[in-house]
């Protein structure tokens, strides 16, 4: 069984047809790219996957489950995680506590041990601590575990966002142009902590992606949107060297 299935999704502003018939399968562990030019409809896709939008017709079916139609929270209770073009971080709290932040919903107690500190709180808050630091042991960013977050250069800031997105223990992750303002070298790291996520966790990537060198370095398979609408699916070689792709891009000549 595939870990998402999209079948016919179809989503219109203002008589616009954003995303028309777009259609999608992924299997489990598969590191697969979403590309297209800009204003193909990529986020917008992203945004009906996570609840941002509610799509006008189509389904969505993640690991056998029908979520089309819930709401942001539940898909993420569902497990989907995703980051954004534009990092969204807790500028000014320190790194642990943004990881921290997306671990508290998956613990509880009473409202006695939190005004107290005592009893389940005290092993509840030692364990999200524990948890978190693992996490961040895994982007290289223990040490900088009190930094606050605004102060941590660009591409750890991305690194960030990405630990924080896993810490609500996703099946799939969408990255929205993780390399988006990132230099040579940060791409390059940035790739092979992409690839260690889904090794180590056998975490499913759904990433959108304008870089073709990381695309084409570690995506398996593709769909190219263009217009809203499915121009090209395949792998990822073969994807990159149809004509139809190369004029979307490119033009004619």
């Amino acid at each position: 069984m595939a870990l998402l299935e999209v079948n016919n999704l179809c989503i219109s502003f203002g008589g616009l047809r954003a995303v028309d018939d777009f259609h999608l399968t992924i299997e489990k562990g598969q590191l697969y790219g979403l590309i297209g030019p800009n204003g193909a409809g990529k986020t917008t896709v992203f945004n009906l996957l996570t609840g941002v939008y509610a799509p006008n017709e189509g389904r969505i079916i993640l690991d056998g489950q029908d979520i089309t139609g819930h709401k942001t929270i539940e898909i993420n209770q569902d497990g989907i995680a995703r980051t954004f073009q534009n990092i969204r971080l807790f500028s000014q709290m320190p790194v642990i506590d943004n990881v921290k932040a997306a671990l508290e919903n998956q613990y509880s107690y009473s409202l006695f041990d939190s005004l107290t500190h005592l009893g389940k709180y005290r092993r509840v808050e030692k364990e999200i601590t524990e948890r978190s630091m693992d996490l961040l042991k895994v982007f290289d960013l223990d040490r900088f575990a009190e930094t606050l977050a605004s102060n941590l250069p660009y591409g750890q800031q991305r690194k960030l966002e990405i630990a924080r997105a896993m810490a609500t223990n996703p099946k799939l992750l969408l990255l929205d142009e993780p390399a988006a303002g990132m230099n040579p070298n940060e791409t390059a790291e940035l790739m092979k902590t992409i690839e260690l996520i889904r090794d180590k966790f056998g975490i499913t990537i759904l990433l959108i992606e304008h870089d073709m060198k990381l695309v084409s370095g570690i995506c398996e398979r593709l769909t190219v949107l263009n217009f809203g609408r499915v121009l090209c699916e395949g792998p990822t070689k073969e994807v990159l060297s149809n004509p139809e792709v190369i004029k979307a891009y490119l033009g004619d000549e």
